[in-house]
């Protein structure tokens, strides 16, 4: 065994296979992998491994296609057969929400030019004679869909890394992994150490295991999981065709052929933990009792579906364990605390997944960012507030509703509230109902009175639409408060704070006490990696804001400028909170709370000053993510309670109200701003979104600002927009396709809602540049279904700025 390498993955499953096999194709071929037993031993042996292309997450949906299509290409490429079934796949919706879903995922599909269509009942009895569509409404078809060989699978994988270079060393556990002081890692076993510049965790089911070595703790849990295989069924014998699987998610089961009899799996409501404490070093191709009375009623609903399984007779049972996040997304990324660490970790459907994480995780370590913009993958956003407790809650909770459709803005609320502040009592008395962001409960919007008010959820407009519209009226009428908390906060303190963070954001940081600037970030490729608030409180002293959900992501950037000795770099998150007053009447009800002088010629748009307001230290600032005239006021966490009541009572003479965040969505897009994570992201450029203005190539460093350079001559891909959408019963809300009238795909939606102060449904989203040719219309496909869409040449809401200024 060589004792040294570029990368050492730990962990010879099915993901660490395609790293290491992703990592040789881009070159590098100095790569080990390291497996404490034998390719596949844990989770992936035992894997269903059914595969299918799409995802409500459009980045994701590009790469589980990406690994569909690649498992053709490995066989060819490494001789080995990765035993592939594409016999389609049947996804039958038995209620009017199911079947939006299927519609929506058909517009997408053919947004990707993938397959993906509607079929009638007798075409979809012919395709599959066995299941009775009796009660369906509508009936969509995959034809790539199918399944595959775990055990294929992976060991192609390894044999194409091996072609190309890479090590593979089975029955070798890692016992240590010991960081050098300059960033490099020991990754030590019983048959010597191997000195790494990369360490990748992709240890499955040992991962929490792997990740306390180096001194971390992952958010992840194992659960059983059942599956079963029948006997030969003669009805399923007699047919001469392979029949497709049958995606029947309102049934809660999944069902393929297999053999001539059927494999039928479930996620059952009752799950089971396993192995909480940590996975035995000793298991390996092991499974677990089974325990087929717990799927019970998800079996009995396959056999209504397909009556000749009633008949069979089980083969053999399945109950082997898989690890669970506490969303079922992928861990996958650097890990923000450590140098040249990365996990890929808690994969559930890891064999329509396997490539396209493979790839962009060897993308990062090589390249140093992905091309797509992977934060709903991302490891990040989970921070320490994402505790056992929290992770069995909420990987339960996943694992209940598996087939659940998440609907947009659907906020669980299985492990919470996990942080809470102090405001948050006297919120909930005003029927504050509440979101989670970063681990804190935000409103998201206000009832009135705390009388045990459900929020309902679905594709079309729901139950908070009223309330909303209310706030979003009062608030442009008269006045709104908005509790602005959950944005992250940093304090940057000491002789070269300024210059420190000129090198870090895109825009000249200011350089007078209470001046304001707004600044991107750039990433690695040029793109949007975050957008930030940053003003002067006094000579090397700055505050900085910016996204809350994003506060450990950004951790990476602020890390690549090394900070001096005598700046500090603190976060303020959670010893601050915010609130943002907005609204035409918020000058009175503001001045009403201090003595000092507040009016436009005192204090002008983007600047900042330390204020007593009703007898607390805030600081405020002198913008608004509404649009309108407003501030922003930052105080000590203990000031909290106080300060929002009072802001509250001064503000009743005014007619003014609190105002949730589905507001401030609703808000922020009448006036056509952008949001990170939404139209901000490292995949678009900064002339795509608008941000090129506050990028000043002056100053001579700052983060991505050769890449910047390399691309600011370069035409626009892309153009961001804003649309009003005809539409009655539902509105975008993000990454719904864009097309031109004659169906030429243009784009999508990146932010969508029905702007109630101008009485318009809107998005904003991006299309290519070749199609804002002159042409004002485009459709856009809400419920699938589509709708005429009218380009906007400005905001609705106050194009000019004059109440923002006023």
């Amino acid at each position: 065994m060589k004792t040294q390498a570029r990368v050492v993955v730990i962990g010879g499953g099915l993901v660490g296979c395609s790293i290491l096999y992703h990592l040789t194709k881009m070159g590098w071929s100095d790569v080990v992998l390291l497996e404490r037993s034998e390719l596949t031993a844990g989770s992936t042996w035992h894997a269903a491994a059914n595969i299918h292309g799409l995802h409500d997450n459009n980045n994701i949906t590009r790469l589980q296609y990406y690994t569909m299509r690649l498992y053709a290409e490995l066989e060819q490429e490494t001789g080995q057969g990765c035993g592939i079934f594409r016999t389609g796949s049947l996804y039958l919706a038995r209620t009017v929400e199911r079947e939006h879903q299927l519609r929506i995922q058909a517009a997408k599909a053919r947004y990707f030019g993938f397959e993906f269509h509607e079929l009638t009942r007798q075409e979809a009895q012919d395709k599959h004679p066995l299941v009775n569509f009796d009660d369906i409404r509508c009936i969509m078809f995959e034809p790539d869909g199918g399944s595959v060989d775990p055990s294929g699978v992976t060991h192609a994988y390894a044999r194409g890394a091996r072609m190309r270079g890479a090590e593979i060393h089975r029955h070798t556990p890692v016992l240590e992994t010991r960081a050098r002081a300059d960033g490099s890692w020991d990754v030590v076993t019983d048959k010597g150490t191997i000195h790494a510049e990369v360490v990748v965790n992709a240890a499955g089911l040992w991962a929490r295991e792997v990740g306390r070595m180096a001194g971390i703790e992952l958010p992840l849990i194992p659960m059983e999981h059942q599956y079963f295989v029948t006997e030969a069924i003669p009805e399923l014998a007699a047919i001469g065709h392979r029949l497709p699987s049958v995606a029947d998610r309102d049934g809660e089961y999944y069902l393929r052929q297999e053999g001539h009899g059927l494999l039928v799996g479930a996620y059952e409501r009752d799950g089971r933990f396993w192995a909480e404490k940590g996975t035995p070093l000793d298991f390996g191709h092991e499974l677990l009792p089974d325990d087929l009375d717990r799927i019970t009623d998800n079996v009995m609903r396959a056999c209504e579906r397909v009556p000749a399984l009633a008949e069979a007779g089980i083969r053999r049972v399945i109950n082997g364990p898989m690890i669970w996040s506490p969303d079922s997304a992928a861990l996958f990324g650097p890990v923000p605390e450590l140098r040249n660490y990365y996990c890929c970790n808690g994969i559930i459907p890891g064999f329509s997944q396997s490539g396209g994480l493979g790839s962009l995780l060897a993308q990062w370590i090589v390249e140093g960012e992905t091309e797509l913009d992977l934060f709903a993958w991302d490891l990040a956003r989970f921070g320490l507030w994402a505790d056992k407790k929290f992770t069995k809650a909420r990987a339960l909770d996943c694992y209940a509703h598996r087939f659940k459709i998440h609907f947009p803005y659907e906020e669980r609320t299985a492990g919470r509230p996990v942080r809470t502040r102090p405001a948050h009592a006297y919120q909930k008395s005003l029927g504050a109902v509440f979101g989670l962001n970063y681990g804190w409960e935000h409103p998201l919007f206000f009832t009135g009175s705390d009388d045990g008010f459900e929020e309902s959820y679905g594709y079309e407009r729901q139950n908070s639409f009223a309330h909303v519209a209310r706030e979003c009226q009062t608030l442009r009428q008269a006045a709104g408060v908005l509790d602005i908390s959950n944005f992250a906060r940093y304090e940057i303190r000491g002789p070269g704070a300024g210059d420190w963070l000129d090198r870090v954001v895109a825009n000249r940081v200011p350089r007078e006490t209470g001046r304001t600037c707004l600044t991107p970030l750039l990433g690695l490729r040029g793109g949007i990696a975050g957008d930030f608030t940053i003003t002067q409180l006094d000579q090397d002293h700055y505050l900085m804001l910016g996204s809350g959900m994003a506060e450990r992501y950004h951790q990476r950037f602020f890390q690549q400028v090394p900070l001096p000795p005598a700046v500090r770099f603190r976060s303020m998150t959670d010893s601050m909170c915010g609130f943002s007053l907005a609204g035409p009447k918020a000058r009175e009800v503001l001045q009403s709370l201090t003595d000092e002088d507040v009016s436009n010629t005192a204090f002008p748009f983007l600047r900042s000053r330390r204020l007593r307001v009703a007898g607390m230290d805030v600081i405020a600032l002198r913008v608004s993510f509404t649009g309108d005239l407003g501030w922003e006021l930052h105080t000590d966490e203990r000031n909290q309670l106080a300060l929002y009541q009072a802001l509250l009572q001064a503000g009743r003479p005014y007619g003014a109200c609190p105002v949730g965040s589905r507001a401030l969505l609703s808000l922020r897009l009448e006036k056509g701003y952008g949001s990170w994570g939404r139209e901000y992201s490292p995949e678009y450029w900064p002339q795509e979104t608008g941000l090129a203005r506050l990028i000043k190539l002056d100053k001579p460093e700052f983060l991505g600002r050769e890449a910047y350079l390399a691309l600011r001559d370069k035409a626009p891909r892309w153009q961001l927009v804003m649309l009003a959408v005809d539409t009655q019963q539902a509105d975008a809300s993000g990454g719904e396709p864009i097309f031109t009238l004659d169906g030429q795909a243009a784009g999508q939606v990146s932010s969508g809602a029905y702007g109630h102060s101008v009485g318009a449904s809107l998005a904003m989203g991006f299309i290519r540049s070749e199609f804002l040719d002159g042409r004002t219309d485009f459709e856009l496909s809400i419920l699938g279904r589509p709708h005429r869409a009218h380009l906007l040449p400005e905001p609705l809401f106050d194009a000019a700025g004059q109440c923002l200024r006023a």
